[in-house]
């Protein structure tokens, strides 16, 4: 599985360069993770041009989120956490962001 992910400061219609990102998985009740939460796999900082263009952590089936770090781009949204699921894990996922200081949004990308 790769992923990657691109994140667009609305604002200012530039890339959102050097924002932190961690990557999750949840960590179900019995496998030894104290309860329903979340496992944090890596953090990495966006390029230049506000790309990770890929982690390298191997992904399994599952859920996952990745947890945007926005304190820089809005008072309003300290951070961004978007949760999705993995059940293709050959298949290539791209989980953009677009931060404004009172809005975001995100969808599956190619």
């Amino acid at each position: 599985m790769s992923l990657s992910t691109h994140v667009l400061d609305a604002a200012k219609g530039l890339p959102a360069a050097g924002m932190t990102v961690r990557l999750q998985r949840r960590t179900a009740r019995g496998d030894g993770g104290g309860g329903d939460g979340w496992t944090t796999l890596a953090e990495i900082r966006t390029d230049q041009d506000g790309r990770i263009r890929e982690w390298n952590t191997p992904l399994n089936a599952g859920t996952h989120r990745l947890v945007f770090d926005t304190s820089g781009l809005s008072d309003f949204f300290p951070e961004v956490a978007v949760a999705f699921t993995i059940t293709d894990p050959d298949r290539h996922l791209h989980v953009p962001l677009l931060i404004s200081p009172f809005a975001y949004s995100t969808y599956r990308g190619s």
